[in-house]
């Protein structure tokens, strides 16, 4: 017999689980319209693959990961896509989200699929592949991909697999009644997940509140190793963290998971779509839900495609208005009011209620705390669930915590015995969600302040290599000056020009002398012969040469002026120089007027004739 241990605190609420187990799991059908979220699971949402106007076949996919925690989405029947848009989805806050909507068009008509028949001829992360595709969430809680939870760091061996048939909370049977019906797919889902993760043990907890289930367990694994315990019907011994220490006596650490113990724990339901995706080739399409309360005609457990609005699914179990007085999606403590019966059913729904006035009444109003104590007898993660709602309610979230608040499972059993009826969980919710905002805004904060930081290094590195080629072209600089120093040091004791333009200036300087030569040879010639046709000097020419020794003196000037800024010591040099070429331009001007002189006198007579 398999040995048991117990956990702190825990409650006996009135358990109401008859109202759905009179008749067998019936098929919902399908409805004239299913409207499928993206997001069903814990993670990131889908992406359509899919446009609107489209035909789709059942089991195809028409949601597609793109990265992290996500599963896909396939269509749960077949017909053509009506929408993409934002649709009222279950979710407390009541708000919209993106949803895929699907006009069925009656055939039900598959799409290719591919069964294994023996899935141990596969890799491991073959099944795991397939286990993905076929977007097999948790159907027992907050919804986490399943082939992530099958797949824990290889520094941490899984000794002990758990299937969670507990099902603690009131009202809700759809796992009761699936092990009664389904039993020999539980234990071969069970089986798959076994051989992926190879622990040394596989064990199936059940409420002692549910024998039936039970014995047909018992018979579905004749010649495995896989225990049945049988525990003791307190809530919320469903709990995933109560059960593995009911089942193993070790506690999962404050702010762990269960892998961090060796221990990996598995819904029912999802040991069903293990199955059915390995041995059938289907995705996860729909899913069994607890249709219960004293407002319906014929309350039970029904097979559900997900997507199915909640109207149409209460009247499959035959809603009478009149009577009902509140919609609860999920069970009566740690479920939500609804205040639509247009979401639809998701991954992770397994149970509505509709409940009249005298069955689920609403909570009298809050009172203030006496502080008797019974929260913090009753919490089975043994908090202290009164100096969390001080803190809660003073928004002072950094000490709650400090006080392990995200140890809380939100399982409601402090609300339950309080007798100032004070929504203790809700407190506690509200505190979670403002330090995840905060969390965001700090994570937001500190990703802008690294890349102000890195924005700024990055700009005192470019200003840093700014400043190192601005150094490296100065010392160039300095080192052609100090070589066109020397070479003018050298040229002036040579008696040369001074730089490249004193050269220059010098080469026009005996242009002009050798023009004035050839020009006093012609006139000289032109009066020697006195002939009619003269040559006469190239008074253009020459002008142009003017013009270009002014030009090579005010450049001469401008070093002058620079030479006497930046090189106190070869200003002398530089005015020598200068002056030489006042005396080359006066030859050069005094030249021009006697070429012009010239030029008149050996013209005059020809205009007078």
């Amino acid at each position: 017999m398999t040995k048991l241990w117990d956990f702190n605190g825990g409650i006996h609420p009135a358990e109401n689980k008859e109202i759905s187990t009179g008749r067998s799991i019936q098929v919902a059908g399908i409805p004239a319209q299913l409207v499928l979220p993206l997001q069903q699971h814990l993670g990131a949402p889908a992406e359509p693959s899919v446009n609107v106007g489209d035909r789709v076949l059942k089991g195809q996919k028409i949601a597609d990961v793109s990265h992290g925690k996500c599963v896909p989405v396939h269509a749960p029947t077949s017909g053509v896509i009506e929408s993409i848009g934002d649709y009222p989805v279950p979710h407390p806050s009541g708000m919209a989200d993106r949803c895929i909507v699907l006009k069925p068009d009656g055939k039900d008509e598959w799409c290719e699929r591919f069964p294994i028949s023996d899935y141990r001829s596969l890799e491991r992360d073959q099944v795991l592949g397939i286990i993905h595709s076929a977007g097999i969430a948790g159907m027992g809680g907050a919804g986490f991909p399943t082939d992530i939870k099958l797949k824990p760091p290889r520094d941490r061996k899984v000794d002990t697999l758990i299937l969670n048939g507990a099902e603690c909370e009131p009202y809700i049977t759809a796992d009761d009644m699936t092990m009664r019906e389904r039993a020999d797919k539980v234990v071969a889902g069970l089986k798959i997940m076994a051989w992926i993760l190879r622990p040394e043990r596989c064990v199936i907890g059940i409420e002692d509140n549910k024998p039936e289930a039970a014995v047909a367990l018992r018979e579905a694994i004749q010649g495995t190793q896989i225990e049945i315990a049988v525990i003791p019907t307190k809530y919320p011994s469903g709990g995933e963290k109560q059960l593995i220490q009911i089942l193993t006596g070790m506690e999962v650490p404050s702010g762990g998971i269960p892998a961090d113990i060796g221990v990996i724990c598995q819904n029912i339901g999802t040991a069903v779509a293990v199955a059915q995706a390995v041995f059938e080739g289907s995705p996860l399409i729909s899913r069994v839900v607890t249709v219960t309360g004293e407002a319906l005609e014929r309350p039970g457990n029904f097979d559900v495609l997900l997507g199915t609005p909640m109207t149409y699914l209460l009247e499959q179990a035959g809603l009478q208005p009149d009577r009902v007085s509140r919609l609860v999606l999920g069970g009566p403590m740690m479920g939500y009011t609804l205040n639509t019966t247009a979401v639809p059913v998701i991954k992770t729904s397994n149970c509505i209620i509709a409940a009249t006035a005298s069955e689920l009444p609403a909570p009298p109003p809050e009172q203030a705390c006496i502080r008797c104590g019974q929260c913090a007898e009753v919490c089975p993660m043994e908090l202290l669930p009164q100096q969390l709602f001080w803190h809660a309610k003073a928004t002072e979230f950094e000490k709650a915590e400090h006080l392990n608040l995200f140890d809380c499972i939100e399982c409601g059993a402090c609300s339950y015995v309080c007798p100032s009826s004070i929504p203790l969980v809700q407190y506690y919710r509200y505190a979670k969600g403002e330090i995840r905002v905060q969390r965001a805004e700090q994570l937001k904060a500190d990703r802008a302040r690294e890349r102000f930081e890195a924005r700024q290094e990055r700009l005192e590195r470019e200003q840093q290599e700014k400043e190192l080629r601005r150094k490296e072209r100065a010392k160039a600089a300095a080192e052609a000056q100090a070589k066109k120093k020397a070479e003018a040091e050298k040229a002036a004791d040579s008696g040369e020009a001074v730089d490249e333009r004193a050269a220059k200036s010098a080469l026009v300087e005996q242009a002009l002398a050798r023009k004035k030569a050839s020009t006093e040879a012609s006139t000289a010639k032109a009066t020697a012969t006195a002939e009619p046709e003269l040559e006469l000097p190239d008074l253009e020419t020459l002008e142009k040469q003017f013009t270009q020794a002014q030009s090579k003196l005010e450049s001469m000037q401008a070093m002058l002026e620079d030479a006497k800024a930046q090189q106190a010591d070869n200003v002398d040099k530089l005015e020598r120089a200068v002056a030489k070429n006042h005396d080359r331009v006066k030859r050069a001007e005094e030249a021009l007027a006697d070429a012009r002189k010239t030029l008149a006198a050996q013209t005059e007579p020809q205009s007078i004739k």
